[in-house]
């Protein structure tokens, strides 16, 4: 590592007068090190770097994606299926009318998610993220093995769509705790340097999870006639949510506690004897309001375009286009192995490049591409829809790969839990859970198939709009953590790194 040539030197990072180790670290990163190094008086040491042994990152990372993959199965099959849930709970309705009571069932599981968040993200502040993330397992396994038991309308009469509703309830109360503590967990163990990458493993598992739901289904549409699928084949997916929450229960009770998390356990538990959830809450809102609207503009933008693709496609494919249950099935099958594919190299590409170009970049792309996506799924035939739903599934890949990494960035270690599921689940409810309801009403109440396109601009505009004053979190130590590496020979890079950086920042001699 080489040193420091001129005392006191602050060139650009081009200035060949800069050490090597300084010019290489994004701008974002040398002036967070060298705000920690100022406020320390001196460069770091080896207790200043938390390590993460490579073992216990891939189990942890392993682990959540995992999990995540067992939850979003339980809850993305409701998507796929909500035509028929539509005739099996609404069958007196008119067909459009059993759509939109369907989706509004649906949407009702976003309405509680803020409620989950609220519950949820103070108790994974102050017992732990691993405790809450176990907790939501059981509940969303819970509902979901629940709707594949609620005998139909015709059986039990007006009580059957509303214990539909509550089970839908109970998997939006769980979820509200899910997302925000997962990515919480995963980017509190992923050394700095590869948090993105690390953390799109989460929505790795999301994806696999809503394809394997897609996959099941669509198996199940070919394999059974309409009068089997109507009378008890569309329980099967929900009745094999049991036996999954059981392994995701098993899987995520062996995980140890972030990192970040028992970094600042004691002297935090110290703090929140003397705090109640409202005075939490109150402080979060006051204190991280910018943050707050951040978070909820990144998640509007990535979940407009998620629940436009899980969850309103399928149907709309069906019920709009007059497409083939199995053609909409597989296209949206398509659509979720061509985001597993992607998502981990655009993680990876976060690293590199930040997180701020990736959103960016999509969300312009977004504006410009969702009405010809639009078009050609409209076209008819095969392989014109199929391009469609592949431009489509590659915007979403983009909005999720980095948001792991990026959303719990923005919040220190003490409240980010609880501001994740304050900011997360808020604007989850208000527009992603409500995007198949909407741009249902909207293609109904317009006669416009294009309607679900304006909607997605909507959406990528406002992205455009919160990129522009969202930081850029790439490679830089979590607020509130320190520095987080996945090796010794990462540390002493580190600590050399450091060495140069406060002699640049004092003017002095290399402090050691």
């Amino acid at each position: 590592m080489s040193d420091a040539t001129s005392e006191g030197s602050t060139g650009p990072p081009g200035d060949t007068r800069l050490p090597k180790s300084v010019v290489a670290l994004p701008r974002q990163v040398r002036e967070e090190l060298t705000r920690r190094l100022r406020r320390n008086k001196r460069a770091f040491r080896e207790d200043d770097i938390q390590i993460v042994e490579g073992p216990l990152l891939r189990r942890a990372v392993g682990a959540s994606a995992l999990g995540n993959c067992m939850e979003w199965f339980d809850f993305g099959i409701y998507s796929y299926l909500a035509a028929i849930i539509g005739k099996v709970f609404f069958p007196s309705a008119s067909p459009t009318a059993q759509l939109i009571s369907s989706f509004a069932t649906f949407a009702a599981a976003f309405v509680v998610r803020p409620l989950g968040g609220l519950v949820f993200g103070p108790l994974g502040d102050r017992v732990g993220r691993q405790k809450v993330l176990a907790t939501t397992m059981i509940m969303m396994a819970a509902g979901t093995f629940s709707i594949g038991l609620i005998p139909g309308f015709t059986t039990i009469g007006v009580a059957a769509p509303v214990l539909l509703l509550i089970a839908r309830m109970v998997q939006g109360f769980s979820t509200g705790g899910e997302y925000g503590g997962a990515s919480t967990f995963v980017s509190e163990y992923a050394p700095d340097r590869r948090r993105g990458f690390l953390s799109s493993w989460l929505d790795f598992g999301t994806f696999v999870g809503y394809a394997l739901g897609s996959a099941l289904v669509t198996v199940l549409n070919l394999a059974l006639s309409d009068a089997a699928m109507l009378s008890w084949g569309w329980r099967v997916p929900f009745l094999i949510a049991g036996p999954l929450g059981a392994i995701g229960l098993y899987i995520r009770l062996r995980l140890e506690e972030s990192p970040a998390f028992q970094q600042q356990l004691d002297e935090h538990e110290k703090s929140l004897a003397q705090a109640s959830v409202g005075g939490e809450f109150k402080d979060i809102i006051g204190r991280h309001w910018r943050e707050l609207l951040l978070c909820m503009g990144i998640v509007l933008l990535y979940n407009v375009t998620n629940y436009m693709v899980t969850g309103f496609m399928p149907t709309y494919l069906t019920e709009d286009l007059h497409d083939s249950p199995t053609f909409a099935d597989l296209l949206v099958l398509i659509g979720m192995l061509w985001i597993v594919l992607l998502i981990t190299f655009i993680g990876r590409l976060s690293d590199h490049v930040g997180r701020r170009p990736v959103y960016a970049v999509s969300a312009a792309a977004m504006i410009v591409l969702a009405v010809p996506s639009f078009l050609l799924l409209m076209s008819g035939g095969t392989w014109l829809p199929l391009l469609g739903m592949l431009i489509l599934a590659t915007l979403l890949a983009c909005f999720a790969a980095p948001s792991a990494a990026t959303l719990p960035a923005l919040f220190p270690t003490a409240v980010r839990y609880a501001a994740m599921g304050i900011g997360f689940n808020v604007a989850v409810a208000a527009f992603g859970g409500t995007t198949p309801l909407v741009t249902e009403a909207l293609v109904n109440l317009t006669g416009d198939n294009l309607a679900p396109a304006y909607y997605l601009m909507l959406a990528g505009a406002i992205g455009l709009i919160t990129v522009r004053f969202l930081p850029e979190t790439a490679q830089m130590p979590l607020n509130g953590s320190r520095p987080m590496v996945g090796s010794r020979q990462e540390e002493q890079e580190l600590i050399n790194t450091s060495q140069d950086l406060y002699q640049l920042a004092e003017g002095g001699p290399r402090a050691v």
